[in-house]
């Protein structure tokens, strides 16, 4: 987990494709996000193919449901043993301490704070005067008590979760844009040397490299971006 700095977000919901996104990358350090639309499609198969390809996998399936269910769809991903999973933090603290309890081997559990595609006025339409970085902070202390690993937040929060979880806390931040890439639907971005810096573990890149004309190049140059972070 400490190793693998870039998740890449995978932009298929085939299988196939999904693979021969990966064919350049094979060899990086580098692991693979699988999200709600490839795994729905092609089910747990496709973790394990991943993982037979050589690739870490983080599993972003963001449960979120009383105690109890959170419980066992957490033990049931323990046994495909990705990396990472997550649940969401807003399920509250005893989902939380349910999800904790139930992750079992190597695999770390984390909590998805506020999505990085919302902003203050998203938050107010679900009745929260916090803003975003309120928000974060408040749901990362939560998660940390519960006994998660760490969360996943916008890298705009990063440096408050450091500051508070601490240096164990896992941190791994989406809206990471390197200079000149489209924001898409993230509001709430970074480029990956401002993510590092800020205090991110780990980083979720998705379109930047896997719609590249050279994925591997984009890959290896986030990654040199990433190190000069580091060695600052």
């Amino acid at each position: 987990m400490s190793d693998v700095r870039i998740y890449v977000a995978l932009t298929s919901d085939c299988g196939s494709d999904a693979m021969k996104m990966l064919q350049p990358l094979g060899g990086l350090p580098v692991g693979v996000k699988i999200g709600l639309e490839l795994f729905v499609k092609e089910g747990p198969g496709i973790v394990k193919e991943i993982k037979d390809a050589g690739f870490p996998v983080f599993l972003d399936l963001k449960f979120h449901d009383i105690p109890y269910t959170v419980a066992g769809a957490v033990r049931s991903a323990c046994l495909l043993e990705p990396d990472v999973i997550n649940v969401h933090a807003s399920g509250g603290r005893a989902m939380m301490e349910a999800a904790a309890r139930a992750c079992t081997g190597k695999t770390k559990i984390i909590a998805v704070t506020v999505l990085t595609s919302m902003d203050r006025n998203d938050l107010m339409l679900l009745g929260s005067e916090f803003s975003p970085l309120e928000a974060v902070a408040s749901l990362a202390g939560a998660a940390r008590e519960s006994g998660l690993h760490g969360v996943v937040c916008s890298p705009l929060e990063a440096s408050v979760v450091r500051e508070t979880a601490g240096e164990d806390f896992v941190i791994i931040t989406p809206g990471v844009r390197p200079a000149g890439s489209a924001a898409g639907d993230q509001k709430r971005i970074m480029t990956p040397f401002e993510a590092i810096r800020a205090g991110a573990t780990s980083l979720v890149v998705g379109r930047p490299i896997t719609g590249a004309a050279d994925p591997a190049l984009a890959a290896e140059a986030i990654l040199r971006e990433i190190e000069e972070a580091l060695n600052c």
